[in-house]
């Protein structure tokens, strides 16, 4: 495991060493069909939204992109211009990109529009059961393994659309996510799951963070391991140790990754694709002992940032002063900026080291 000491340098060099930085950001709405999604969704369908962010043509008009009524917005992504012409007629590595729990792809906006302004496409979900725009479920709290799929099915939908597609370079991929994404990130690059580990895990630390009720869904430890153990889900469940790699996935980025617990051992140590883990020191919602820094022990020469002062819903997208008011979450935020910029720092560095063209 390797730690980084200067997370500022980290920074400076990850703006230093981009080859490009684009004026503007489009934006592009899709929508797949995904065979895991009817299991999860409320309403039993089988439908996969995709947010596409991409290096646009310097005069496309941006506009503000928030969560929650433009008037009185909760948070505050950034801004982009809705299908706008990309900016150059060539190919871009490809950043797929997964919410939290109970977020959103609009949730990680502040990450993901920062990498397509560094000259990325970037492909983000919004995951069936598990997202805050339609009902959560108690299916789609637990099948966690299934976010992968959903990353995999993007990028083949996206791959197929008439004005994304031929800009992709489907040989440069890499897998970002926070949290809930943050395992998917680590799942895409081949890390098995047995939820069994954590089962055991919780019962054995009732009181670690990964154990605790979510915000977003009130479904308490012994309600996920009863739904885990049902017959109902034996099926799904069964699925949860197959291989979910992200074919010619090449690095995975992971913010303060959860579930770790139910990642097998010995598929962390077997790992070969590139690994790079940021956390907050602070975080008593994904421990950094018991997750991320558990993990990076395991993974081969995994890259850790741990950030000073930086709690896990710092890495939400940037709460307003309403927002700040009016959701627990944002109220526990204390650091966003921070833990932002480091983000997004160590990224540029990370993935222009294994996606850039030399």
């Amino acid at each position: 495991m390797l730690l980084r000491l200067s997370l500022l340098m980290a920074f400076v060099m990850g703006i230093a060493c981009s080859s490009s930085v684009w004026a503007a950001v489009g934006q592009r709405h899709l929508v797949a069909t995904e065979r895991t999604a009817s299991a999860r969704d409320a309403q039993h369908r089988n439908t996969l939204r995709i947010t596409v962010w991409y290096p646009a043509a310097s005069d496309a008009p941006e506009h503000p992109l928030v969560i929650g009524p433009p008037n009185k917005p909760l948070f505050d992504i950034g801004t982009v211009a809705p299908d706008a012409v990309f900016e150059r007629n060539q190919s871009y590595p490809v950043i797929m990109l997964s919410h939290g729990f109970g977020g959103t792809a609009r949730m990680v906006g502040w990450f993901g529009i920062a990498m397509a302004r560094d000259g990325y496409i970037v492909i983000a979900v919004d995951h069936p059961g598990n997202n805050g725009a339609d009902t959560m479920t108690m299916t789609g709290a637990v099948l966690w393994w299934d976010r992968a799929n959903d990353l995999r099915t993007a990028l083949d939908e996206v791959g197929r659309d008439p004005i994304i597609g031929p800009h992709l370079d489907s040989n440069r991929v890499g897998a970002a996510g926070f949290s809930a994404g943050g395992f998917a990130a680590l799942v895409a690059a081949g890390a098995k799951v047995d939820p069994t580990r954590w089962i055991r895990f919780c019962r054995e630390n009732p009181d670690d963070g990964d154990c605790q009720p979510n915000e977003e869904f009130a479904a308490t430890f012994d309600d996920q391991a009863k739904a885990l153990n049902s017959a109902e889900l034996a099926v799904d469940v069964a699925q949860a140790s197959q291989d979910h790699t992200l074919p010619r996935l090449r690095a995975a980025f992971a913010i303060a990754p959860a579930w770790v617990q139910a990642l097998d051992p010995a598929s962390l140590s077997g790992l070969r694709v590139p690994v790079h883990i940021v956390l907050g020191d602070t975080d008593s919602v994904e421990p950094p002992a018991t997750s991320g820094l558990a993990a990076a022990a395991l993974i081969p020469n995994a890259a850790v940032d741990l950030l000073p002062g930086v709690g896990h819903y710092d890495f939400l997208a940037t709460c307003t002063e309403l927002g700040r008011a009016n959701l627990p979450p944002c109220r526990g935020a204390h650091a966003q900026a921070k833990a932002h910029d480091l983000a997004i720092g160590a990224a540029q560095v990370f993935f222009g080291r294994f996606l850039r063209v030399p």
